[in-house]
């Protein structure tokens, strides 16, 4: 199960953060899933947990955003969602799209403190 690996470079990336910020507690960690990642999300849920303990994060939520399967059409000229991940083809055209510009993320993007950290 690699979403536990991925869980403990999460938590430790967001532990860093919060050091940084000078927090001592995080309430939650937000983090982008995109649908082609690979990462199972409740997988990712329940190893996160066991990540967190005995860290600054131990008791903390994790909010995962997951992020839709976006192409470039060619023939369109536009930007299109995928209704699915089983056929990269244009949902208006039809038209093959190996060109992905959203879906393969696992980007951390926000820590909730309980207060306002330190200035």
């Amino acid at each position: 199960m690699h979403e536990l690996s991925i869980a403990y470079s999460l938590v430790e990336t967001a532990t860093r953060a919060a050091q940084q910020a000078g927090v001592t507690q995080v309430e939650a960690v937000h983090l982008q899933l995109g649908l082609l990642s690979g990462v199972v999300k409740d997988a990712l849920l329940f190893s996160y947990e066991i990540a967190c303990e005995g860290t600054p994060l131990a008791g903390s939520r994790l909010e995962i955003e997951e992020l839709p399967v976006i192409v470039f059409c060619p023939t369109c000229q536009t930007n299109q969602p995928l209704p699915g991940i089983q056929l990269f083809r244009c949902p208006v055209c039809g038209t093959p799209t190996p060109d992905i510009l959203q879906g393969r993320e696992i980007q951390l993007t926000a820590l909730e403190y309980p207060n306002d950290p330190p200035a």
